[in-house]
């Protein structure tokens, strides 16, 4: 098993550039924080992509960079080589697509607080967590804070954007290949940022710990909300890839089947499989990783096409595809 070699845009540019001949599959990555190439992430939360491991040498340009690409979805204008290197006039045939994307604007939505700077209320379309006086019953559990038409709202802006993705997959040599994205895991809201300067706007974190402060929800009842945001992303990506006809060649990978060490209540650093509140340490980037390697080395090399045996119940996996 290989990693992941991964390179930069920069590197192409490179005399000479490197020598793709070598790697039997060819990806192009874009994406968060986590695959941020930033280096003070590098050695401190890691990077999805560094952990990921094939049978066959495979390599990845990743455009993630080292700020703030697509910390929200519609910044393509900020991720130029990657546009560029997906559907450009001198773009590569690629055999695959890596996206990260969907969490920090899940957590930026999470953080929109129940007013705005001069007082006046933001809608519940355009928040997902509710004021005290807007809970519901608590025979609901934490979906009580929960808001449902701010989900609507994130659930269609994040539709739209991946099919904008597909578009333009589809505009270049790479049409129609697969385009793989994960799910992220449920954090622990605690007390625990970053070092420096994150990409959701925040100076340093946390970010899901002070807006549940703010409104107002029990903390006994943090890590379930917290829970129920993620599993709805979950459900979401995985909607969309089974939507063959909306978002043909997309695979999604079920990251929050994949067994983590949670981070404990309150703590302020690493703790877990976490490095901070909503990034992975080292640790539980490679639990992850290792399982999502699997499931595009299979769609990469056709195996998913393959009828699964009939007479015994076979082992359940975590890719949805189209």
């Amino acid at each position: 098993m290989d990693h992941l070699a991964c390179f930069t845009p920069a590197d192409l540019a490179g005399s000479p550039p490197p020598d793709f001949t070598p790697f039997r599959w060819k990806l192009l990555a874009q994406g968060d924080s986590w695959f941020s190439n930033a280096r003070a992430k590098l050695n401190a939360h890691a990077n999805l992509l560094q952990e990921l491991v094939f049978k066959s040498a495979t390599a990845a340009v990743n455009c993630a960079g080292t700020g703030n690409a697509l910390s929200h979805m519609v910044d393509l204008q900020s991720s130029p080589d990657f546009v560029r290197l997906l559907a450009g006039a001198d773009a590569p045939a690629w055999d695959g697509v890596l996206l990260s994307v969907g969490g920090n604007d899940l957590i930026a939505a999470a953080r929109t607080p129940a007013q705005n700077w001069n007082g006046e209320p933001i809608p519940l379309e355009l928040r997902l967590l509710r004021r005290q006086t807007e809970w519901g019953p608590p025979s609901a559990g934490v979906a009580r804070y929960f808001s449902e038409p701010g989900w609507a709202t994130y659930a269609g802006y994040l539709r739209a954007n991946v099919k904008h993705l597909l578009s333009l997959r589809d505009q270049g040599p790479s049409a129609g290949k697969p385009v793989f994205m994960h799910c992220y895991a449920v954090p622990m809201p605690r007390p625990a940022g970053a070092e420096s300067n994150d990409d959701l706007g925040a100076a340093s974190g946390p970010w899901l710990y002070p807006a549940l402060k703010a409104y107002g929800v029990p903390s006994a009842d943090w890590a379930a909300v917290s829970r129920l945001m993620v599993f709805h992303l979950a459900q979401l990506l995985k909607s969309m890839a089974a939507d063959k006809v909306a978002f043909p060649g997309l695979f999604v990978f079920d990251s929050t089947t994949v067994p983590l060490a949670l981070a404990a209540p309150g703590s302020t650093g690493i703790s877990g499989d976490w490095h901070n509140e909503i990034h992975l340490n080292h640790s539980g980037c490679f639990k992850i990783a290792r399982a999502w390697s699997e499931a595009i080395e299979m769609v990469l090399e056709g195996r998913h096409l393959i009828p699964a045996p009939t007479g015994r119940k076979g082992r359940g996996g975590g890719q949805s595809s189209s």
